[in-house]
C-alpha cells in the first residue's frame, strides 16, 4: 500500500523526534560529574633545629624529629651531674628555633653561711648576717639565684620569683639588670627597688 505524501511527512517527523529524544537522553547520561576540590593537608616539617646550652656536655644546635620534647634535646646534649632538671618542663613539645638552657643546681646553704649570690641567707639563731637582711656590699645574682634567694628581694614573692627563673631558663642568662622588665609583673617602679640589690655577673 502506497503512503500518501502527507503520511510520509508525518512518519519522517516522528522518526526525527525519536532520534532527537534518544540523542538528548544519551547526552544527559554522559555528563561528567563535578569533582570537589581535594583538601590539602598542611605539611609538617620532618625535623626541627633547637639550641641546647647551660649545664650540658655538648652544647650546640641539634636537629630533632618534629614533635620532640625538651627531654629529647637535653638527652642529646648530655646533661651534666650538676644540671637542675627539675626547673625544666621536660614534657614540653619543642618548636623550631627554640633555645633550651639547662641551669646548674644551686648548692645547699650551710647554717650560718651565705649562699653564693644570696646575701639574704639566715645565720644560725634565726637572724640575718647583717641584721638588716643583706650582707654589706653583696647582691643577688639573677643568673644563679634560686627561688628562695629571689623571694628575699624587696617586692618579689613566690610567683614572681618563679617567673624570673622561667624567663632565665627559656631565654638564657640575664645580660643586664634592665632585662628584668621583660619578666611579666616587673615594671619600672619595681625595677628601681631591685636595682641596688641584684646583679648579673
Amino acid at each position: 500500500m502506497h503512503l500518501g505524501r502527507r503520511e510520509q511527512l508525518l512518519l519522517l517527523l516522528f522518526a526525527l523526534a525519536v532520534v532527537f529524544g534518544l540523542g538528548a537522553k544519551y547526552a544527559l547520561t554522559r555528563q561528567v560529574p563535578v569533582e570537589e576540590p581535594a583538601v590539602v593537608e598542611e605539611e609538617k616539617p620532618p625535623e626541627i633545629c633547637v639550641h641546647v646550652a647551660g649545664a650540658v656536655y655538648r652544647p650546640g644546635v641539634y636537629r630533632l624529629p618534629y614533635g620532640s620534647r625538651v627531654l629529647d634535646a637535653v638527652q642529646k646534649a648530655g646533661p651534666r651531674p650538676e644540671a637542675d632538671m627539675d626547673v625544666l618542663n621536660l614534657a614540653q613539645v619543642l618548636e623550631d628555633g627554640r633555645k633550651v638552657v639547662v641551669p646548674p643546681r644551686t648548692p645547699p646553704v650551710e647554717p650560718g653561711a651565705a649562699a653564693p649570690g644570696n646575701p639574704f641567707a639566715v645565720a644560725a639563731g634565726g637572724a640575718t648576717a647583717s641584721g638588716s637582711g643583706a650582707a654589706a656590699g653583696e647582691k643577688v645574682n639573677l643568673n644563679t639565684a634560686d627561688s628562695r634567694a629571689l623571694e628575699e628581694l624587696p617586692g618579689i614573692g613566690p610567683a614572681l620569683a618563679q617567673r624570673i627563673i622561667e624567663y632565665r631558663t627559656a631565654n638564657g642568662p640575664f645580660s643586664s639588670v634592665d632585662e628584668l622588665l621583660n619578666v611579666s609583673g616587673i615594671g619600672e617602679k619595681k625595677l628601681a627597688q631591685l636595682r641596688d640589690h641584684v646583679t648579673v655577673h
